[in-house]
């Protein structure tokens, strides 16, 4: 087994995998970003070293530093969580090369699958059934015009790269091409650094279902059930359960196979997710779909996922644990037919977004932060009450896993675990969560794919919001007096914290201005923002950043007249893009921000006269 591994990300999936390893007796390094330096995840670990600034392309996207700190670190391993590199078949080949075990499947495997039109020839080849579109990127819009002619609207254009619904848009006519192409473009180099893009018809009410595969360097395949997670917000699951409540025992048996056999054709090993779309072609009187429903092939997740924890609950498979000892070369110790189904369960995501608000994202601090408890509730977090939420990542900070014997027993623990869910400081998404379990959709197990975003009524999420929802964000007050002192010090990157004590002392305050931690580092100041905070001298009505993020297109310049509800750029935050748009007509008469710059919530973006 080995002795030390590496986590290359950060949060609730650095500490879920830090978890496994210490129950495996292994050592645990973290990396981490400025902006992380008295996170969760640092403070679980058993050692952490600096990667970089708060960037994320500067931090955990930057493979050749992750890959310095886990040599440095003398780490036999590196496990890449989700999101970030985990699916960065280049991060994978260049860990190979390193002395270090890549725990995950191989970078060939990775490069087939994770580029969705060589995966899409893969499982057609497999006997697999594929969504109709083309087998190669298209290099303009004048392809993807051909393609809605012969398939009819909507399509999908999707980043080749891409997953989570990253990458993706849908066109509904032909005027939206040209922009829904070049924005996909953009989020394919941003998330995946592919700008590749194909296209395929949009099922636009279908159920989405996924199939967890664990496999060996032996030739041993496992699928371990099924999840739905067909309630999504603009292609972003938000709550995933298992087994699915629409599927009739036959569907679901042939879906699975297919997994393996899709998984089988790709000599693919380690843990993985096989995803497909499912129509309502065949529905019978018990309102389930039946084997003569279409279903299709979407995409292999090469890595373990958000909502692993939902199988992990019905088959008592820890999946991590399994991923590490596959990467040791050890054997599965469980056959096919072992592997049992029981009760079924639910993930709630915990993102620091307000529904109300377009599920708008923000930051704050845990002020109350007392998570619920009893049986068959499971909790995946690396916050504690006083941390901080930081808003350069993605929204979510913690999941809500709860299991019971049945779907009506596991509704109702959850409506109980989700009241017991205390938060303040941060507003989150939990109203929503409790408005869905009593939602008749939701609750009967009948939604779609596009139920959130076409059929829920908007006015009961506010009120769910108004109801359940504290009211998030409010400032906490600094602490009288200070006797313990913690500091954190960094020595050739690697992180140290020291403990100093004083009694009668005044708080230090630290270089942000908030809080009584002072911060010591060798390393230079985190980029983000000018040093004037966003300031303008320019006279005239000034458009400001709403939330923090990173400016990823400026439509504007200069002397450019513009219309109400024109966009003048478009700003990237909690891996959203949110078009900033002018709210009434008038002349540019400066542009502050540059394009891949971070900037900060009130930072002036455009001064229009």
């Amino acid at each position: 087994m080995f002795e030390k591994v590496l986590v290359a990300n950060r949060g609730e999936i650095a500490v879920r995998v830090m978890r496994a390893c210490e129950e495996l007796g292994v050592d645990t390094v973290a990396v981490y970003s400025e902006a992380d330096k008295n996170s969760g995840h640092v403070r679980y670990a058993d050692e952490a070293y600096n990667v970089g600034p708060a960037r994320a392309a500067d931090s955990y996207l930057n493979g050749d530093a992750i890959v310095e700190a886990g040599e440095k670190a003398g780490a036999d391993a590196v496990h890449p969580g989700y999101g970030f590199l985990a699916e960065n078949a280049r991060f994978a080949a260049l860990v190979e090369d390193s002395e270090m075990t890549w725990i995950g499947p191989s970078s060939d495997s990775m490069e087939l699958l994770g580029e969705k039109t060589s995966a899409r020839k893969e499982m057609s080849a497999a006997g697999v059934p594929t969504v109709p579109g083309t087998d190669d990127p298209v290099e303009s819009a004048d392809e993807i015009r051909e393609f809605a002619e012969e398939a009819g609207y909507p399509v999908a254009i999707k980043a080749e790269g891409g997953g989570g619904g990253r990458g993706m848009k849908v066109v509904e006519e032909e005027s939206e091409i040209e922009d829904k192409f070049e924005s996909a473009q953009r989020e394919g180099e941003a998330y995946f650094d592919n700008d590749s893009v194909f296209v395929e018809r949009f099922l636009e009410a279908p159920r989405h279902i996924e199939v967890q595969i664990i496999a060996d360097h032996h030739g041993n395949v496992r699928h371990i059930g099924e999840r739905d997670c067909s309630l999504q917000r603009r292609h972003q699951k938000v709550i995933e359960e298992g087994p699915s409540p629409a599927l009739t025992d036959e569907l679901r048996t042939e879906i699975q196979e297919s997994a393996r056999d899709g998984a089988d054709a790709a000599d693919y090993y380690n843990a993985g997710t096989f995803e497909f779309l499912v129509e309502d072609t065949d529905r019978g009187e018990d309102g389930l779909l039946g084997a003569d429903s279409d279903f299709y092939f979407l995409e292999v997740n090469t890595r373990i996922q958000v909502e692993h924890t939902v199988s992990e609950e019905l088959t008592g498979i820890d999946i991590v644990k399994q991923q590490i000892r596959v990467a040791d070369g050890e054997e599965l110790p469980f056959s096919q037919d072992e592997v049992e189904l029981d009760g079924h369960a639910m993930e709630f995501r915990i993102n620091a977004e307000n529904a109300a608000n377009d599920f708008a994202p923000g930051t704050g601090t845990l002020e109350t932060y007392d998570p619920p408890g009893g049986v068959g509730v499971r909790l995946d977090d690396a916050h504690r009450q006083g941390d901080e939420v930081v808003g350069d990542y993605d929204s979510m900070f913690a999941k809500l896993i709860v299991w019971g014997a049945d779907r009506e027993e596991c509704l109702a623990r959850s409506r109980r675990a989700l009241a017991e869910f205390e938060i303040e400081g941060v507003t989150t998404v939990i109203p929503f969560h409790r408005l869905m379990l009593d939602d008749d959709a939701f609750s009967t197990g009948k939604h779609t794919t596009n139920y959130l975003d076409e059929e829920l009524d908007p006015e009961e999420i506010e009120e769910a919001q108004e109801k359940w929802g504290p009211t998030g964000g409010a400032e906490g007050g600094e602490d009288e007096e200070v006797t313990e002192r913690d500091f954190v010090v960094e020595v050739n990157g690697k992180r140290f914290e020291v403990n100093l004590e004083e009694r009668g002392a005044p708080p230090i305050q630290a270089a942000n201005g908030s809080g009584d931690t002072q911060q010591l580092s060798s390393a230079g100041p985190s980029g983000g923002g000018s040093d004037d905070g966003g300031a303008s001298t320019a006279e005239g009505e000034q458009v400001t950043a709403e939330m923090q993020g990173t400016i990823l297109d400026v439509n504007v310049e200069e002397g450019d007249e513009v219309s109400s509800g024109d966009v003048l750029c478009v700003l990237e935050a909690m891996k959203m893009e949110n078009d900033v748009v002018a709210s009434r007509g008038g002349t540019v008469v400066e542009v502050a921000a540059t394009e891949g710059e971070s900037v900060d919530m009130g930072d002036v973006l455009v001064v229009l006269d």
